[in-house]
């Protein structure tokens, strides 16, 4: 049976949990050989093994660039290009206005601004003609969100690098999008809060999702997949809401 993406090479940063993780396996499910980068590796272990033949794990923190040049290194003498890049890696916490630090913002945005940037930046060279480039975005990114202000931001940010990127990399046919999904039941999503306030956490966004829950990280790995196939051919410099309809009502 033909599957969406057979013979190309993809990489996904941020791999080893979550939507990194569903997006990769996705990936190689549709036929892609699949690398994937972790910071920690009994994590990235386990999730090569979860994803089959066709991962490779990389070792490497997104905001470090010296760890982005390892890992182009390791993709360059590997499989010797890229199709497809989902710069994934992030993250964030919480704190309100008053209580924002100096590290707070220079972590949040040193992963999902600058780590994004000299990602796709650093990748550009292995990246071929018709490839496709999807960043992670956020519903947070055109909402406002109590002590949320610093990730919301960051997402902000990523939106705008895929207009103005679509642009740059017009000459090459590289498409630039942005998957933004809304509250998704991943440890970084529950993480936010205590273990005895999860539950009460995933309860509360639930209810503001027209579609009455959260959504799951396999629902956004299939728009990953989707976007980073020629079914997606004339989608480009756009943002895809993943949210249930929570941000769109």
């Amino acid at each position: 049976m033909s599957r969406l993406l057979n013979g190309k090479v993809a990489l996904v940063t941020g791999g080893t949990s979550g939507i990194g993780l569903a997006s990769a396996k996705e990936l190689a499910e549709q036929g892609a050989q699949v690398f994937i980068t972790g910071r920690r590796q009994a994590e990235l272990d386990a999730a090569v093994s979860e994803i089959g033949s066709a991962a490779t794990g990389i070792r490497a923190d997104a905001s470090m660039l010296s760890d982005l040049d390892a890992v182009y290194a390791q993709i360059a003498k590997s499989a010797g290009h890229l199709d497809i890049l989902f710069a994934n890696a992030g993250g964030g916490d919480m704190q309100p206005l008053g209580a924002i630090t100096e590290e707070h913002f220079d972590r949040i945005f040193g992963t999902n601004v600058r780590g994004v940037l000299f990602t796709v930046q650093k990748a550009l060279p292995l990246l071929r003609e018709g490839g496709s480039v999807i960043l992670t975005g956020s519903t947070t990114s055109i909402q406002g969100t109590e002590s949320f202000s610093v990730y919301s931001a960051s997402k902000a940010a990523v939106r705008n690098f895929v207009r103005s990127w679509a642009l740059d990399l017009k000459g090459r046919g590289i498409r630039v999008n942005v998957v933004s999904p809304g509250p998704v039941r991943t440890p970084g999503l529950g993480g936010l809060v205590p273990d005895e306030h999860r539950q009460g956490l995933f309860d509360a966004l639930a209810a503001q999702v027209p579609l009455g829950r959260l959504g799951e990280p396999e629902e956004i790995g299939k728009v990953v997949a989707f976007l980073a196939s020629d079914a997606a051919s004339f989608i480009n410099g756009t943002e895809l809401f993943v949210d249930g309809g929570m941000a769109q009502v």
